[in-house]
């Protein structure tokens, strides 16, 4: 089941999880450093998109509102999918889910996606 919440909603242990899989995945996996704390996820109109399956965090977007990084775009960032659960095709699942809340929130905007070059195709 999809989780949303704004920054606000978000437990301590949400908050945790989210940070660990993105550190996990995009620091100690894919060698990219980046400050990844960038006052966006607490930005008031950023979402949450969380998946968790057995208490554990196995996917996770950020999606960012229109013109907070992008000019009349929203944003999908921080896509993450753990290592272990790649092989159920989560990340598309995660985009589809990304796609329909931008349409839901704000429908009159075009989205912005950005990805490392190796998942361009994706």
């Amino acid at each position: 089941m999809w989780q949303i919440k704004r920054f606000n909603q978000l437990t301590i242990n949400e908050l945790y999880d989210l940070l660990k899989l993105r550190i996990d995945v995009f620091v100690v996996e894919q060698t990219c450093y980046y400050p990844d704390l960038d006052d966006l996820d607490r930005h008031e109109e950023t979402i949450h998109l969380m998946h968790y399956r057995d208490n554990e965090l196995v996917a996770y977007c950020r999606i960012l509102a229109p013109n907070v990084v992008y000019e009349n775009e929203s944003a999908i960032g921080r896509v993450v999918v753990a290592s272990s659960y790649r092989d159920l095709k989560l990340g598309r699942e995660l985009m589809q889910e990304a796609l329909i809340q931008t349409k839901q929130h704000w429908p009159e905007q075009t989205c912005h996606i950005s990805a490392q070059e190796h998942l361009k195709k994706f």
